[in-house]
């Protein structure tokens, strides 16, 4: 599929774990200097020193691990936290005074890396688990603890959750500020193109329409049907021409913002806009009423919801006359889209329909009825006589294009 692509980057989280990288490191050597000054005081400084000797390894070693989200894996994010559980147990067997001295543990305060790591990545309920496990750990450490080591616990629990809290807000900021530059570049590429359309081909419809019905006989058609395309283009110019852009997350880089223009037929997870496909339907005599924003469908719904439209068109220039006036009101509602196509003909006399199904003539029947019967929705056909007919098309989101 041919494209191009302008891609806008952000990240706020990103910088935050640029932090946590020089964090481990700091807190690594923080460690590795509270032993080295209180070596005397351990009976088994060895296990201290295997300990230790570890960790600066494994901190060093994963340092590309916590780069990024991506590569900061649920499965290393458990390995680490198993490294800090680890040293915070094997305290008292290097230590036997540790649970009776409010004394440093052997991993210290690298521990709380690990705890904001799982804030970072997943946010203040990732955060509550890990640092309620370091909690758990540090009370069976100290086996009475003080008022300190309770303290301290309470204030990685609180500060790890309110980290957590402070990223999942970030990220939802950044998906509102994706969705917002997404629009506006929209905007400017919808813009840009009226601008040129309306310096080229509107000016040179208008004129033919204009000539076109001072001359006269089919001159005067012409100019007519140069009309209608006029109307058409203007209505497509304002719906805009161009689909929404797509919007994706990247995780290692933060918000990831792509003004994608498609040259060929979209995706089929891809949704699609249903004004795009009735715009075509506007012209001199039939108006076309949409929403501001998108309406987005499965392209199958879009195309037969769309198709359904048109065949209620053709019968009113079939059964109306090409004089007759139509309107397209499109509704986007939470649960459901809805189309109402109305005319100012005759309408339809009672018990017409069903005479035209018992003659085989199934324009309604199949066209409409059958196209909204295969989404899951429905078709009201309602007219009276010398007051016009309405057809209302409606489609639930939940279903359409799920048969298809």
């Amino acid at each position: 599929m041919a494209k191009r692509e302008r891609v806008v980057r952000m990240s706020v989280e990103q910088p935050l774990w640029r932090a946590l990288t020089g964090y481990r490191v700091l807190t690594m050597i923080y460690a590795v200097l509270l032993f080295a000054f209180g070596r005397e005081r351990y009976e088994r400084p060895w296990i201290a020193v295997v300990y230790l000797a570890v960790m600066c390894v494994w901190t060093l070693a994963t340092l590309p691990r916590v780069a990024n989200a991506a590569s900061c894996t649920k499965r290393f994010l458990g390995a680490d936290l198993t490294v800090a559980l680890v040293g915070i147990l094997l305290t008292p067997l290097a230590d036997a005074h540790a649970q009776t001295v409010d004394g440093p543990t052997l991993p210290s305060i690298w521990t709380a890396g690990s705890v904001l790591a799982f804030a970072i990545k997943g946010g203040w309920r990732w955060a509550g688990v890990a640092s309620s496990l370091v909690a758990v750990a540090n009370i069976v450490e100290r086996g009475d603890p003080s008022r300190d080591t309770l303290h301290n616990v309470l204030l990685v629990w609180v500060a790890s959750i309110a980290i957590g809290y402070v990223v999942e807000v970030a990220r939802a900021s950044e998906r509102t500020l994706a969705r917002a530059l997404e629009i506006e570049a929209a905007t400017r590429e919808r813009e840009r193109l009226a601008r040129d359309i309306h310096d080229s081909v509107l000016q040179v419809l208008a004129m033919v329409q204009r000539r076109g019905t001072a001359l006269g006989g089919e001159a005067a058609e012409l100019g007519r049907m140069a009309g209608e395309q006029e109307v058409a283009l203007r209505t497509l110019v304002a719906g805009g021409l161009a689909r929404p852009s797509l919007v994706s997350e990247d995780e290692s880089e933060g918000a990831v913002v792509r003004v994608v223009e498609v040259d060929d037929e979209p995706d089929e997870d891809t949704p699609v806009d249903l004004r795009l496909l009735l715009a075509p339907r506007a012209g001199a005599r039939v108006t076309l009423s949409e929403p501001g924003a998108p309406v987005l469908l499965p392209p199958p719904a879009a195309r037969e919801l769309a198709a359904a439209v048109g065949a209620a068109l053709d019968n009113v220039r079939v059964h109306a006359g090409e004089e007759a006036q139509a309107w397209i009101l499109v509704e986007d509602w939470t649960d459901e889209v809805i189309v109402t196509v109305r005319d100012d003909g005759p309408g339809i006399p009672e018990g017409r329909l069903a005479q035209a199904e018992g003659e085989g003539r199934m324009g309604v029947a199949l066209s409409i009825r059958g196209r909204l019967r295969d989404l899951g929705g429905s078709a009201e056909l309602i007219s009276v006589p010398g007051q016009g007919t309405e057809v209302e098309l409606t489609v639930p989101r939940g279903k359409a294009g799920q048969e298809r």
